[in-house]
Parts: C-alpha cells; structure tokens; sequence
C-alpha cells in the first residue's frame, strides 16, 4: 500500500473473504434509471466503434450503448460472481477474480483501447496495484474510465469512502492513477442528471 494514504485508509467493517460475499449473484442496479442513461451517453461519447474493452469489476449489466448503436470489438469482463457475468449480453469473455486477493489481470499487455469501472471502486482494497495492471493492458493512448456515485454494499467499502467528501473520494482516485504510474493526469467530471443520483468521473489517459 502506497504511503500517501494514512493508516487504515482501505480497511473495511467486513474482512471476511470477498468470495463468500459475492458467492450468490444479485442482479440489481446500484444507480438510478438517469443516471445509467447518463453514463450511457458518456460512454457513447468517448468509446469508439471496434474498440476494445475491458470492464473492470462487471456484473450483469456494464451500461454499455447497444450494439447496435455502437458496435465494439472485444469486450471483457471481469467480476466476482460467474453468474453476473454470463448474464452480461455485452460480454464476449469474462474472468471471475478477486482482485483483493490477488489484483493482477489475466489479460496480455497493451490490449485493451478503454477500461472501464462503473461504481465499484470503492470495494477495492489494493487499488493502486490493480491501477498499474490497468496501465499494462491499455495500449498507448488508451483510456480508464472511473465512474462513482454515492451508493455502495457499507460494509465492503473501504473505510475511506465512509469519511470522505465525494470531491475528497475523486482526489482519492486521481492519487491512485499518479500513484501507479504510466497515466497522464488524471481529469474529474460531473455527469449527475438533475434530481437523480449523482454521477463522478475520474478519467486518465495512458501514456
């Protein structure tokens, strides 16, 4: 762990194995209806046609545009729960991983143009580790994708997302990326629909 982050930083109130909590699958969303429709239309607006994705620490559903309005060409996902992944109809393979436990990808060097993660990354206890993984498989000038918002399983959120201001919370994943090297600065938007949940990115390119 990375010594700009204070003690107890990434700890959380359930240390249990994260296997045994993501054993049975939950096919829920953790956004709204417009904000999904948000991140949605951000997606469309950055990813290419026959680009290839990785989504990091997906479920059932990555937000994707349809096909049809975007074709992509590999799309990767990786999860915790088998059965969340082979509902994903925009998945053309899936790697089940605990990346707590071990946060290496099992994919090739520079292979992906995109990596994405929609509002998970709060259950990550090793970011910084699996950031500088992210910066092995995007080829040069590819893009990791980082969106949050304010829900999350409390008891398997680090302990940082409990104490910190959501700007504080996009300054955390900023520092990950400076802190696994290989990205160019990282860049924070807001694409919260109005009277709905709110929508962060955190975006960098990498080098």
């Amino acid at each position: 762990m990375s010594t700009a982050f204070p003690p107890g930083f990434f700890d959380r109130l359930d240390e249990t194995p994260d296997a045994q909590f993501y054993a049975f699958p939950r096919f829920v969303t953790h956004i709204d209806d417009a904000t999904i429709a948000a991140l949605t239309s951000h997606y469309g607006e950055i990813l290419r046609p026959g680009a290839d994705v990785l989504d990091l620490m997906s479920s059932w559903v990555s937000h994707l545009p349809p096909a049809s309005a975007l074709p992509l060409g590999r799309v990767v996902g990786i999860g915790m729960n088998a059965d969340e992944l082979a509902k994903n109809p925009r998945l053309s393979q899936c790697h089940v991983r605990d990346l707590n436990d071990d946060p290496r990808l099992p994919l090739e060097d520079a292979s992906f143009d995109f990596a994405l993660c929609a509002v998970s990354i709060q259950y990550l206890t090793r970011p910084i580790e699996v950031f500088a993984e992210l910066a092995r498989v995007l080829r040069p000038g590819g893009r990791a994708v980082i969106a949050t918002s304010h829900r999350c399983f409390p008891t398997k959120a680090i302990r940082a997302w409990h104490v910190l201001a959501p700007r504080q919370r996009l300054d955390a994943i900023a520092r990950y990326f400076a802190e696994a090297g290989g990205f160019a600065p990282a860049e924070q938007l807001d694409r919260s629909p109005e009277g709905a949940d709110p929508l962060w990115i955190v975006t960098a390119a990498r080098q």
